[in-house]
């Protein structure tokens, strides 16, 4: 199979044009913006998916108007009836399990993955939802089965219900209001207020995005400048005096060390490398399955020639420059061939056998690591990437 290629427009309008009108600006309904689109996941795959414990999962229910919130894994068996009214569940991280949900996610690519977090699947039941609220990040809400209403609002009063085990909004205002039917999509950028209701059975893709925290990044950037930081010298004080207090930290001491350590300047690959370690790092309930009898590296080399190489949809490997990392490990890339076939391999998730020089020794080794460890697979047979 070949991988789709990034949407070039979404409906009608390209997305050179929504990237400059707008994304993180304004909302968006575009009607068939993915024309004859198939539903990636039906209700009895979420419900299998929900059932796993290395899957994120939520059911939401409004029995009697009365709102309640459960983590998974869930039974099927336990989960409401399709025919009860207003229940939602709630599948996190579809694409990492889920072919044909990965493939949908692949199509939003057009934004760097850098950016892009996951593909969340929603089933609910007639007035299912989850309420009002407002999110932190960038959203394409993708329909894929049956219809929902929904109603957007800019607002700046984001009081809560108190006493909700959800974040619903109190006074939510809608301005606007559409129900969308597969093929539509609704985008909508940070802090826009929304409520989706569930207008019979339907599914619905989210496609999530993830924008660091600069606190998140401290710790990744104070191990960068640790690795390569170099203070020269040791403390000297030969103009200190007898104290009455030897338990007190000298002042002369702190001032010393604050002058040696401001000669440290972080650079643009220290935030660089920061930002790789972060952006990379797997989702905390991702686990990666090992091959069960791995090919010893010869064999192995053998088969990449003949086959090439695939990312497994779990791992995120990022690059910049010279560096690189690949599910929170940071790496340096190595010499030009490496350097492209590595940059190749993050840019389109797979690889064909010839374009890798698995004959080099530093990517040959590298690839074995990564392929027993369960982040990259040898390709299918017959299987080709764009």
């Amino acid at each position: 199979m070949s991988a789709p290629r990034p949407l070039r427009a979404l409906g009608k309008l390209p997305v050179e044009e929504f990237m400059r009108r707008y994304w993180q600006k304004r909302p968006l309904l575009v009607r068939q913006a993915i024309p004859s689109l198939q539903s990636p996941v039906a209700r009895e795959r979420l419900f299998e998916l929900a059932a796993r414990d290395d899957v994120e999962s939520r059911l939401v229910t409004a029995f009697g108007g009365r709102w309640r919130l459960a983590h998974g894994p869930f039974d099927a068996r336990n989960l409401p009836s399709p025919r009860r009214r207003a229940w939602t569940l709630l599948v996190q991280g579809v694409n990492l399990h889920d072919e044909a949900a990965d493939a949908l996610l692949a199509r939003f690519r057009f934004l760097p993955d850098a950016r892009l977090d996951d593909l969340m699947a929603s089933y609910a039941t007639d007035g299912g939802g989850v309420g009002p609220h407002v999110d932190s990040y960038d959203v394409f809400l993708v329909q894929t089965h049956g219809r929902r209403r929904w109603r957007i609002g800019r607002q700046r009063d984001l009081r809560l219900v108190p006493g909700l085990p959800l974040k619903i909004l109190a006074g939510f205002r809608p301005t606007h209001e559409w129900v969308l039917e597969p093929g539509d999509l609704l985008y909508l950028p940070p802090g826009v207020a929304h409520e989706g209701v569930a207008l019979g059975e339907c599914i619905t893709c989210s496609i999530g995005f993830r924008a660091p925290a600069w606190q998140e990044l401290v710790e990744p950037w104070f191990a960068a400048l640790a690795e390569r930081a170099r203070v020269a010298g040791r403390y000297r004080d030969p103009q200190q005096r007898p104290t009455r207090r030897p338990g007190r930290l000298p002042p002369a001491m702190c001032a010393a060390a604050l002058r040696a350590l401001g000669r440290i300047r972080p650079n643009r690959r220290d935030a660089a490398r920061a930002l790789l370690t972060q952006l990379s790092e797997p989702k905390p309930h991702v686990v990666f399955d090992r091959p069960a009898r791995p090919l010893g590296m010869v064999r192995f080399a053998a088969a990449v020639r003949a086959r090439g190489v695939r990312l497994d949809p779990r791992t995120r490997l990022l690059y910049d420059g010279g560096d690189a990392a690949i599910n929170g490990e940071l790496f340096e890339l190595g010499d030009r061939r490496a350097a492209a076939a590595l940059r190749s391999l993050a840019d389109r998730r797979a690889l064909e056998g010839a374009s890798l020089h698995a004959r080099d020794p530093t990517l040959r080794t590298l690839l074995y690591e990564w392929y027993v460890a369960g982040w990259l697979h040898l390709q299918r047979r017959g299987e080709t990437r764009a």
